[in-house]
C-alpha cells in the first residue's frame, strides 16, 4: 500500500507528517512512501532529501491523493481536502471531531476511515503516538519563549553596579503536558513560577519541577484518571473559588501562560478582563488555548494585541509551527507508530482493528459510520491519589499524656538496653582473658571520645559527609595511640600505620571542604 503526505494548506502551516526519516521507518513496514512536491521545505526538508530517503516526490495534491491508500496530514481537514477522499483510503490526522461536525459528516459520507491523532487515547501503550502531547510539549516551551520576547525585563533577579532588578513572576494555568514543558522553561530562566492545575494529583509534578502550587480552600477534587488524563469541567461553586484567586494574583503576576483545555468543548475562561486590568503595564499573557476560543477574555486568535492598560495578549495558534521541523519530527514519528499499530504483520497492509484500544479510540469514522465519540478509556491514565486528611488537633490533657506514654516507652527501652550490656560485660569479665579486656576497654574509649571530638567541630569547616568519615578516623587515631606502648612490635607497627592513614584523612578532609568553601566565597 501507498502512504502519502500533501503540502499543509492551512495558511501558515510550515509542519509536515513525513520526514526522510520518518519514511524510512515506513517503508520496512512494507509501505510506498510518497510526498506531494514542497511539503517538507518550510520544515527544513528539502524535496532532494526525501527522495534520497526513497520517497516518490508527486507534483501535485491531485497526484498524491490519487495515488496514495493512505493520507497523513497535520491540520484538520479542508472540505476540499475530504472531497478526494474514498472508501478504499484512510486519513490520518489531528481532526478534533467535536469542533468539526460537519467535515466528520462529510467523512462518512464518503466511507473513508478517519483516524484522529488528537483522540489518541493517553494510556501507557499509546504514549508513542501521543501527537497532542508532542505538540504541547513544543508549545509551552515555545510560549514561555515568545512571552519572553515580548516581556521588558530579565525573567531572573539581578543585583548589579546599577541596582537590583527582581525576578519575573510567572503563572501558569492548566499542568497538563504543555503547561509542564512551559514551568520547566520559565523556572530554568530563573523565573518565580506558580502553577494551578485542577487535577490535585499533579502537584508534586509542579513541585518537584521548582515551581509553586497554587492551593485553593475547596473541597472538590477532580479525579484525572477517571477522565483520561485530562481535566474535566468544574463545578460552579469550584470556579468562583479559582476565580477568586486569580483575581487576588492577578497584581502580582509579570506573566500569565493558560494551557487550560477540555476534550469535546470550547476553552474555558479563567482570565476575566478584570484580571487584565489588574496587572501591571508590560505584562504579558500567552493563550495556548486560542485555537479554541481562548482562556482569556481578551483573546484574538492568530493576534497579539495590546489591551487599554498596556498587557501585552500573545493568541497566536501556530506555537508548534513556529519550530517546524521539530515538530514535524516529532509528529511524523509519532505517525510512524501509529502506522506500526496498524501493520502488525509489517506486510504493508493495514489491519484496522476495532477491538483494539488504541485504534478504536483514535477512529472518528469508519465503514460510512460515525464512530465518535469513542467508548471511555479502560485503563486509567493517572493514578487518583487520595486526599491526605488532617491530622487531629491535641488537647493540652491529650499531649500531656502522649508525652508521658512516649517517655515511659523510651524509659523502658534504655532499661532494657542497659540490662543486657551488663549482662554481656558480666560474661565478658567472667570468660573473657585479661588482655582481651584491656584492648576491649581502649576500643570503647576510642569510640565514645574520638567521636565526641570529631563530631563536635562545627560544620562549617566540613560537610555533614566529611565529619563522620572524621569521626570514624579519630576513633582510629585514639586507638592506635593507645596501642603504641604495646610491647608487641608488630602491634606497634600497625597502630602506626594507622594512625598515618586516619591522620591523611581527616586532613584531606579538611583541605577538600576548604577548597568547596572557597568556590563560594565573594573574590
Amino acid at each position: 500500500m501507498r502512504l502519502g503526505a500533501p503540502k499543509e494548506i492551512y495558511e501558515s502551516e510550515a509542519r509536515v507528517a513525513m520526514t526522510p526519516d520518518s519514511a524510512q521507518a515506513l517503508q520496512k513496514l512494507g509501505y510506498e512512501c510518497l510526498i506531494e512536491t514542497g511539503a517538507g521545505k518550510s520544515a527544513g526538508f528539502s524535496d532532494e532529501a526525501y527522495r534520497a530517503a526513497g520517497v516518490t516526490v508527486v507534483e501535485s495534491a491531485d497526484a498524491l491523493y490519487s495515488g496514495s491508500d493512505i493520507i497523513a496530514k497535520v491540520r484538520p481537514p479542508e472540505a476540499s481536502e475530504i472531497d478526494r477522499l474514498s472508501p478504499d483510503k484512510t486519513l490520518i490526522s489531528f481532526f478534533y471531531p467535536a469542533q468539526n461536525q460537519t467535515l466528520l459528516e462529510q467523512a462518512k459520507d464518503k466511507g473513508a476511515a478517519v483516524i484522529a491523532m488528537d483522540m489518541v487515547p493517553r494510556i501507557s501503550r499509546a504514549q508513542k503516538m501521543d501527537a497532542l502531547s508532542s505538540m504541547a510539549n513544543i508549545a509551552g516551551y515555545r510560549a514561555v519563549i515568545e512571552a519572553g520576547n515580548n516581556f521588558g525585563r530579565f525573567f531572573t533577579g539581578q543585583v548589579t553596579a546599577a541596582g537590583k532588578v527582581p525576578p519575573a513572576k510567572v503563572l501558569i494555568i492548566g499542568a497538563g503536558v504543555a503547561g509542564l514543558a512551559a514551568i520547566g522553561t520559565a523556572t530554568s530562566l530563573g523565573a518565580i513560577t506558580y502553577a494551578f492545575d485542577v487535577r490535585p494529583e499533579v502537584a508534586e509534578q509542579i513541585e518537584s519541577m521548582g515551581a509553586e502550587f497554587v492551593y485553593l480552600d475547596f473541597a472538590e477534587q477532580q479525579d484525572g484518571a477517571a477522565t483520561g488524563g485530562y481535566a474535566a469541567p468544574s463545578s460552579p461553586e469550584f470556579r468562583e473559588k479559582q476565580l477568586a484567586k486569580f483575581r487576588e494574583l492577578a497584581p502580582q503576576i509579570d506573566i500569565v501562560i493558560t494551557t487550560a483545555l477540555i476534550p469535546g468543548r470550547d476553552a474555558p475562561k479563567l482570565w476575566l478582563a478584570d484580571m487584565v486590568a489588574a496587572m501591571k503595564p508590560g505584562s504579558v499573557i500567552v493563550d495556548l488555548a486560542a485555537e479554541r476560543g481562548g482562556n482569556c477574555d481578551l483573546t484574538v486568535p492568530d493576534q497579539r494585541i495590546v489591551s487599554d492598560n498596556g498587557v501585552i495578549v500573545i493568541g497566536y495558534t501556530d506555537f508548534p509551527s513556529r519550530m517546524a521541523a521539530q515538530a514535524s519530527t516529532l509528529y511524523a514519528t509519532n505517525i510512524r507508530h501509529m502506522m506500526a499499530d496498524l501493520t502488525p504483520g509489517k506486510d504493508g497492509q493495514v489491519v484496522h482493528n476495532m477491538e483494539d484500544d488504541v485504534i478504536r479510540g483514535a477512529t472518528v469514522a469508519y465503514k460510512g459510520e460515525i464512530t465518535y465519540p469513542p467508548p471511555p478509556p479502560k485503563i486509567k491514565a493517572i493514578a487518583a491519589q487520595k486526599p491526605k486528611e488532617k491530622a487531629k488537633e491535641l488537647t493540652p490533657a491529650e499531649k500531656r499524656a502522649q508525652e508521658i506514654t512516649l517517655f515511659k516507652t523510651q524509659t523502658r527501652n534504655q532499661v532494657a538496653l542497659l540490662a543486657v550490656g551488663t549482662a554481656l560485660l558480666l560474661l565478658v569479665g567472667v570468660y573473657a582473658p585479661a588482655s582481651f579486656m584491656s584492648h576491649f576497654i581502649v576500643f570503647v574509649l576510642a569510640c565514645f571520645i574520638g567521636f565526641q571530638v570529631i563530631w563536635n567541630v562545627s560544620h562549617s569547616l566540613h560537610t555533614p559527609l566529611m565529619a563522620v568519615t572524621n569521626a570514624v578516623s579519630g576513633i582510629v587515631i585514639l586507638g592506635a595511640l593507645l596501642q603504641v606502648g604495646s610491647s608487641n612490635w608488630l602491634v606497634v607497627i600497625l597502630a602506626a600505620l594507622s594512625v598515618l592513614i586516619a591522620t591523611i584523612n581527616i586532613v584531606g578532609g579538611f583541605l577538600v571542604t576548604r577548597r568547596m568553601l572557597a568556590m563560594f566565597q565573594k573574590s
